[in-house]
Formats: C-alpha cells, structure tokens, sequence
C-alpha cells in the first residue's frame, strides 16, 4: 500500500493506528533538519511546530480529556505522516513549477466556498479537514492551494492524480531536488514520492506518552 495514499494531498485521510517515534542515537548528517529538500531544510523545529498546530487544534475540538486520548490514538504516526506531507508539499510545487502551473487567490477561495457549501459551512469544513486529514484550520487555505495544483499539474499532463503520469512527474520532480530524509524519519522513496521506513540498526523504538507535547521528535 502506497504512503502517498495517507497525505491530505489526495484528500485521503492521513489517520492511522498508534505507532512508536523513533529516536536516533548516531549523528545526522544535517544537524537541526528533518530532511533536505532542493537544498533547503526542513528542521526540526519546524517539524515539531507543525504537528504542534495539530495537536492543539484537536484539543480545541475535542475538550474530552477522553475524547481526545482517542485522537492522540488515532494519529500515533503523526509526526513522520506530518514530514511526508512537507516534503510532498514541496514536490509538488516543484512539479508544478515545472509544468508552468498556478494557482490564484480566486480559485482557492471558489474551491472553499463549495467545500464550505458541502460541509455545512466554515466550521464543519474545518472540522472535517482536521479530523480527516490532520489539517488545522490555519492551514486549510495552503492544503486548498496544493490540492489545485495538484489537480491542474495533471490536467496539464492530460491525466488525473491517480494515473502513474502524475506520479512520474512528482518522482522526476523528487529526483530534481535531491530529497534526504534524517533517516530517524526513515527515507524518501523517489520512485514513489513517498517517505518509507528505513532499515538503520542505530534507530530503535521508542513508545510514545499518550499525549505527549505534540508528538515531539526525541534526539
């Protein structure tokens, strides 16, 4: 089962059964980053924040001390599925950027209105992206951009997201940027476009506190 399937890219859902961090006692060979895409960093904090932003919108949700235990379960794996995410992110638009599309504030605001439309307004929307999709409402907007790029870039190639065209074109994209994953996270599969686990015998296991602060990634 492809990874690329739990990214809010495709509007599948990103949540999945608890799983364990994992924690690196060797040295990185980028200090600070979570992965280096395009000769760019993602660090750590970055990382960090953003799955942070989640957490604290499914507290705002979900006020249920129980309630939101059953979140915490649910997104066990939600820090390495928040870096894959990132990472896709910036492939796409490099892809995109490749195939001269673009995206105006116009159509993201007209896909909103209809998705609002369907959800039964601004907070059902919002809701139902965070709980199915790990997006808070802070970054709806950005996920909505993504998505319409995604949708023109196979447009462009006379395909849909789901034929292997649009995929070849991320996995050419990824080969263009160089992508390199701290392998605590695991490694970026460019044929896929996706984030696998990585087989490294320094990396071990470690179970995560339930609701612990924001799924933080350990040294």
């Amino acid at each position: 089962m492809h990874r690329r399937r739990r990214t809010a890219l495709l509007l599948t859902a990103a949540i999945a059964a608890a799983a364990p961090l994992l924690t690196a006692c060797g040295s990185d060979a980028h200090p600070g980053a979570a992965a280096v895409v395009g000769g760019e960093r993602i660090t750590v904090s970055q990382l960090e924040n953003r799955v942070g932003e989640v957490r604290a919108a499914q507290r705002a949700a979900v006020p249920d001390e129980a309630q939101y235990q059953q979140a915490i379960a649910r997104t066990g794996s939600l820090t390495r599925d928040t870096l894959h995410g990132m990472v896709l992110d910036r492939v796409l638009e490099h892809a995109a950027r490749n195939a001269g599309v673009t995206v105006t504030d116009r159509e993201i605001q007209q896909m909103r209105s209809g998705l609002e439309e369907q959800a039964g307004g601004a907070e059902g929307l919002e809701a139902a992206w965070l709980q199915q999709y790990g997006i808070p409402p802070q970054r709806l907007e950005e996920n909505l951009r993504l998505q319409l790029q995604a949708q023109k870039l196979a447009q462009s190639l006379g395909t849909d997201t789901s034929r292997p065209e649009f995929w070849q074109a991320l996995s050419k994209a990824g080969k263009e940027l160089d992508v390199d994953l701290n392998p605590r996270y695991g490694d970026w599969d460019v044929g896929k476009s996706s984030r696998v686990d990585a087989k490294t015998p320094w990396v071990r296991d470690v179970t995560a506190t339930a609701g612990g602060p924001a799924d933080a990634v350990r040294p």
